[in-house]
């Protein structure tokens, strides 16, 4: 892997941190508006309709499906290189349009920008490092990804805490400091060389269009009995994840802990842990240890910590007690190994495209859920929510642990052939 800039080359790692920077600019999109959202509520004068249209059309939600709904065929169409050349542009003009939003529909049209780039960027960041990465090394590129998109997150719900004295001033600035990381990832992403596996793909000849890639993905059995496993896998557990990423401050408020700036500090908390059990949990061991039963405790632990939070008797310990929780089992969770099996599962000419779909769909079933999420937690509490929240986790758990399959130590070709049959890119091609 080589990243070309000016007369020097970035290889190897350095090369997968450029690319999984993508996941710290959507996750530190999705924070800089969950702290923000009370305050935009506020200074123009929003009810909590509002509030959910802005959420839910934004990097959380349909604004990210969009995005991946549009970039994962393009960069099966026309290369993973394609989407980094527009997609952070895009990004850093959603962003400007946030610092400087002087009316609700300013701000609107700030968050579906965002959305939209870091959908497509986000989809094509998993298949590229998978598709650069070693075989025995995969999981471990991969969780770079995951790994930043918990450092967006922690820096986010620091500089949130840091700057609560200055009110919407300092929400404003979050989204400077997005913009200012976004610049200085697309001028180094300049150079980024072409997916190996890709360019090999398309240059014998075998190239497939915008729409005959989604038409063999979602019409050939192999792909759709993996779509389906992974929407079981990923959309299921994002549902919750995603209200929690944009909503937490609320749901805290609900479970009777109303300062601000502890819980900004306890998100902090929550998105540390996961940085530390996503390198030392998912990079380290992913790659070495049974990944069906890696899954499972990260799965486990995320329902524990929950049923604490809705259940036990509010106060410090039980606090704690899910911050901690919540956070390690994201870090060897869902999304990790949604961004790891999605890379494996498919052809190389269906791969981003899955990623697309399948993202598009799990921020759909977000998006439809943070419509109605604040209004829901109004009325009905925080244990009435919570029966849908240990839900959907515990399906998440029980498809991840019964269908996770075996992956581990093999390169994407073998997995290939064994999936799709030994002649696979020519018989994929004449289906296409």
């Amino acid at each position: 892997m080589t990243v070309r800039v000016g007369a020097r080359r970035t290889t190897g790692w350095r090369a997968t941190i450029a690319v999984a920077m993508s996941n710290y600019i959507e996750a530190g999109s999705i924070i800089a508006i969950a702290t923000s959202l009370s305050l935009w509520q506020e200074h123009f004068g929003l009810d909590d309709l509002a509030v959910g249209l802005l959420a839910s059309l934004s990097a959380n939600a349909f604004g990210a499906a969009a995005g991946a709904a549009i970039g994962g065929p393009l960069c099966d169409r026309y290369g993973r290189k394609f989407i980094y050349t527009y997609d952070l542009l895009l990004f850093m003009l959603g962003s400007l349009l946030a610092v400087f939003a002087s009316s609700f529909a300013m701000l609107l049209v700030a968050f579906v920008l965002t959305g939209i780039a870091v959908g497509a960027g986000v989809t094509a960041s998993w298949t590229y490092i998978a598709e650069e990465a070693p075989a025995d090394r995969r999981a471990a590129h991969v969780g770079t990804a995951q790994l930043a998109w918990s450092l967006g997150p922690m820096v986010g719900y620091l500089l949130a805490a840091a700057l609560v004295p200055l009110g919407l001033l300092g929400s404003r600035l979050i989204f400077a400091h997005l913009f200012v990381v976004a610049a200085i990832t697309w001028w180094v992403r300049r150079g980024l060389a072409e997916s190996t596996i890709w360019t090999n793909r398309t240059t014998s000849g075998k190239q497939v269009t915008f729409l005959s890639s989604l038409r063999g993905l979602l019409t050939t059995r192999v792909n759709v009995t993996a779509l389906l496993f992974l929407f079981g896998v990923y959309a299921l557990w994002n549902a919750v994840a995603g209200q929690a990423g944009i909503f937490q401050p609320r749901v805290y408020d609900a479970a009777g802990f109303t300062e601000v700036t502890q819980q900004y500090l306890l998100q902090v908390v929550v998105w540390g842990c996961t940085s530390v059990t996503t390198y030392l949990g998912f990079m380290l061991l992913a790659d070495r240890v049974n990944r069906r039963w890696l899954y499972f405790s990260g799965a486990a632990l995320g329902i524990v910590a929950w049923a604490a939070l809705i259940y036990a008797p509010p106060g410090t310990a039980t606090l704690l007690f899910f911050a901690i929780g919540w956070g390690v089992s994201s870090g060897i969770g869902a999304q990790a190994f949604y961004g790891l099996w999605t890379s494996e599962l498919f052809a190389t000419q269906y791969r981003a495209s899955a990623q697309g779909v399948l993202f598009l769909s799990a921020r759909i079933v977000v998006g439809l859920l943070s419509v109605w999420f604040p209004m829901m937690l109004t009325g009905l509490g925080l244990e009435g929510v919570g029966v849908i929240i240990l839900g959907l986790l515990a399906v998440a758990l029980l498809v991840g642990t019964i269908g996770a399959p075996n992956t581990r130590g093999r390169t994407l070709q073998d997995i290939e052939r064994e999936r799709y049959g030994p002649s696979s890119e020519d018989d994929l091609a004449v289906r296409s």
